[in-house]
């Protein structure tokens, strides 16, 4: 007799003890239990599973507004519409650009300088070994006092060129007279009294190049000990020693290179760099108050002396000055100072900061072009007062903007 294995008393009756081994109701108490725990632990694991990935810190739900937000917007390029019946609408608020008129005025460091045009280098007019130094940093001189003794071997050959020089001037005016003299009666070629005068020429404008070069060396020509070799380097104009590049016993010999800087400060400028967006601020004479950190108590009105038609290509910025008068000198070079610029009334396009989005580092506002359709123009911020923020670019006064909620609008 054939038995069918597939049959469960097949299975049963060829088993051991006639028990199925694939009928866990007809198992054994133990093997069902066994089962049992074993669902239970699948089920155990699951739930752990689920927890940790909808659970996790770096999970979270969608939200039912982006999520409806990306079914509700049809987007082409820069323009967002908005169809009916699309949640967003509840969530945006649009408002029209206004004008508002502004006044801001622009407060920016500065920093005390010495008047270009009333400061001199000093530079010795003959190389040499620096004998005596006369004065130190930060000393005031009058003109014409004596600032640098300097021990130079070439104020002799300059007074050896002045010498010879009046020498040969001397021959030949002589030879000159001679041949004159001698031509009117016959006794000398023209051609030799020409000669004559053109040596006598050329002998009068050495002497006077000679004699300019000790002038400017600050010595007289006729000197009575034209021995000495020391000359003595003066003060051009009075003032004060602000740069000391000079000590004594030293050897200078670039007479070129200044040896200190005479500054007169009786003016002094103070320069403040104001930067590109807010040229447009500043003008020339237009007042200023001035409040400088050595004496924080204290405000000083001035105007603009000048703005410069320069900008720095490496700071963006451009350099706007001031000048004071300095009685006493209580203002010196390389003080700090704070200017306020007070800038004229502006009337300009302003909108709220919530109506700005940033996208790709650049600025943005959604401007609506028709009912619920939107439209992303670009826009350059010139300055921001507190929950308001006046563009200088991509908006016009009376164009409708999103004021809220234009972040939904974005990619």
């Amino acid at each position: 007799m054939l038995i069918d294995p597939s049959s469960k008393s097949a299975r049963r009756d060829s088993a051991p003890g006639g028990v199925d081994p694939y009928d866990y109701k007809s198992a054994p108490l133990p093997r069902r239990a066994k089962l049992v725990m074993l669902v239970f632990l699948a089920a155990l694991a699951g739930a752990g599973l689920y927890r940790l990935t909808f659970n996790s810190p770096g999970y979270s739900e969608p939200s039912p507004i982006v999520s409806k937000a990306a079914r509700s917007l049809i987007r082409s390029g820069d323009t967002v519409a908005l169809p009916e019946g699309s949640p967003l609408r509840s969530e945006l608020m649009v408002a029209p650009v206004i004008a508002k008129d502004i006044k801001r005025d622009l407060v920016l460091p500065a920093v005390v300088e010495a008047d270009p045009a009333r400061l001199i280098k000093a530079a010795p007019p003959l190389a040499g070994r620096v004998a005596q130094l006369k004065v130190g940093l930060g000393e005031r001189v009058v003109a014409g006092q004596p600032l640098v003794v300097i021990d130079s071997p070439d104020l002799g050959t300059a007074y050896s060129d002045y010498d010879r020089a009046k020498v040969l001037l001397a021959l030949a005016s002589k030879t000159r007279e001679r041949l004159r003299e001698l031509q009117k009666i016959g006794g000398a070629a023209m051609k030799d009294l020409q000669q004559a005068e053109t040596d006598y020429v050329t002998a009068e404008v050495e002497l006077q190049r000679a004699t300019a070069r000790l002038q400017q060396i600050g010595v007289e020509p006729e000197a009575v000990n034209k021995s000495s070799r020391t000359v003595t380097v003066v003060a051009p104009m009075a003032g004060s020693v602000i740069d000391l590049g000079v000590a004594p016993g030293e050897y200078w010999n670039d007479p070129t290179a200044a040896m200190m800087t005479i500054a007169d400060l009786k003016t002094v400028w103070v320069s403040a760099s104001v930067p590109e967006k807010d040229t447009s601020l500043v003008a020339k004479d237009q007042p200023v108050a001035v409040v400088f950190a050595a004496y924080p108590g204290e405000v000083f009105s001035g105007k603009v002396l000048f703005v410069s038609d320069v900008l720095d290509p490496t700071t963006r910025r451009t350099k706007v000055t001031i000048a004071f008068d300095n009685p006493g000198t209580r203002l010196r070079p390389g003080m700090f100072a704070s200017v306020t610029f007070y800038a004229p009334v502006q009337k300009v396009p302003v909108v709220p900061t919530s109506a700005l989005v940033l996208k790709d580092d650049e600025t943005q506002v959604f401007v609506e072009t028709a009912p619920w359709t939107f439209e992303a123009h670009a826009v350059d911020i010139g300055f921001q007062q507190g929950s308001e923020a006046a563009l200088t670019r991509g908006v016009n006064v009376g164009d409708r903007i999103v004021v809220r909620g234009g972040a939904l609008l974005g990619d």
